[in-house]
């Protein structure tokens, strides 16, 4: 009777255990880059706790048991699972505020996401610590995203910048309008704009800004690898710790917490840039710690 006892203790304790476990799996939703995927799932999963389970989803499977919430990687994959996941809960991954806002505000609880993008406050800091002389920002946008730039525009003035948005209203129209911005501004400050900022046209007005001895920030570490003079970005391992603490709030309290950013980023250099146009620049170290101060003070103000 007892070693009977004891079976059944145990074989109620290890349903006990998985079905915790199941209560807490998460699923992970493939962006198409499977080097980039297994990188994101390590790093996540050495994130999390023990109790939550991260499963890929494999064979082009979308649905998941119980609507289980769901990781996805980048764009495409959170357009896929949202499609075919109307009640599921998702966290998005590698997209950009632009992106997963209209998503996220009426479905509040439901759909969150970890950004991708650098808040442009904290790309124009890094502007400002390396052209400390500057006073003036120039930013390009077209007529559909001019309203991305309205919260930096109120934000830059407390750190001695005076910006200007200069509308370009067609291709045709980029590199006359670039010229006049780049009479304005004593740096071009670029934001996650892919109507301005994209394949096409990024050579054209890395030739055009570098030609009149002025620099661009932003929008991404890609483009510093382009020509860009430096860029703010968030480092995988930040991404993938942020995303933890928001799947650790969604099975504690049913419910996922708002978008964030991450909690740390790193700065990207182009150091020929820099050495062409003759620009004395501060060690990466120093421009990491003047963006983290940069960082914590645009989390007290709660921008």
């Amino acid at each position: 009777m007892l070693l009977l006892a004891a079976v059944l203790t145990a074989f109620l304790a290890t349903g006990v255990q998985a079905q915790d476990l199941a209560v807490n799996t998460v699923y992970i939703a493939s962006s198409g880059n499977p080097a980039l995927d297994q990188h994101m799932t390590q790093l996540l999963e050495d994130s999390l706790p023990d109790d939550i389970t991260l499963r890929p989803l494999t064979n082009g499977q979308t649905a998941t048991p119980d609507d289980a919430p769901i990781v996805t990687i980048g764009p495409s994959s959170f357009s896929k699972m949202r499609q075919a996941n109307r009640q599921a809960p998702i966290l998005a991954l590698l997209v950009e505020s632009s992106f997963i806002e209209d998503y996220v505000t009426p479905n509040p609880g439901q759909i969150t996401a970890v950004y991708y993008d650098v808040p442009l406050y904290l790309q124009a800091q890094i502007g400002k610590a390396v052209l400390p002389q500057a006073t003036k920002v120039a930013i390009l946008a077209s007529t559909e995203t001019v309203g991305l730039y309205e919260p930096v525009l109120d934000q830059l003035p407390g750190i001695g910048l005076q910006p200007r948005v200069f509308i370009v209203d067609s291709q045709q129209d980029l590199i006359p309008t670039l010229v006049r911005a780049l009479s304005y501004g004593d740096f071009l400050l670029a934001g996650s704009d892919n109507r301005i900022y994209n394949p096409s046209t990024i050579k054209h007005i890395l030739l055009t800004t570098y030609r009149r001895n002025r620099i661009v920030i932003g929008p991404s570490q890609s483009y510093v690898k382009a020509g860009s003079l430096a860029s703010g970005y968030a480092p995988f391992s930040a991404m993938a710790s942020t995303a933890a603490g928001q799947l650790k709030h969604y099975f504690a309290s049913g419910e996922l917490p708002a978008p964030v950013y991450p909690d740390r980023y790193r700065v990207e250099i182009n150091s020929q840039v820099a050495r062409s146009l003759n620009i004395p620049l501060p060690g990466k170290e120093a421009l990491e710690r003047e963006l983290e101060e940069a960082r914590a003070r645009y989390e007290e103000v709660g921008e």
